[in-house]
């Protein structure tokens, strides 16, 4: 991950198509030492490629992924519906639990 990153920095800055050197050299511009392996494998699989198309892509195939976060949202309140309404009155114990040990014997002004 380290090294696309590099990758797209240069990229963003303008090189096209950066070296391996370039990337070592971004990367060991914040202490990171270069995987020579990871290096070229990024290097070989992005060669002859257009970038921009590239994130185009990933970003399609992206929107196809099922996120689930909506489903999520609206179990929430009908789990607390199921077990009967008492979440509400579990809620206020606990609150008044948590403030009678808010202040844990210590005051302000002792």
């Amino acid at each position: 991950m380290k090294h696309l990153a590099a990758y797209l920095l240069l990229n963003l800055a303008g090189n096209a198509a950066p070296s391996a050197d370039d990337i070592k050299s971004v990367l060991s511009s914040v202490g990171i030492d270069a995987d020579e392996d990871r290096l070229q494998k990024l290097l070989s699989e992005l060669e002859g490629k257009d970038i921009q198309q590239l994130i185009t892509e990933g970003a399609e195939k992206l929107a196809t992924v099922p996120s689930g976060g909506a489903a999520g949202a609206a179990a929430a309140p009908a789990a607390g519906a199921a077990a009967g309404g008492d979440a509400p009155a579990a809620e206020e114990k606990e609150e008044e639990k948590e403030e009678s040990d808010e202040d844990m014997g210590f005051g302000l002004f002792d």
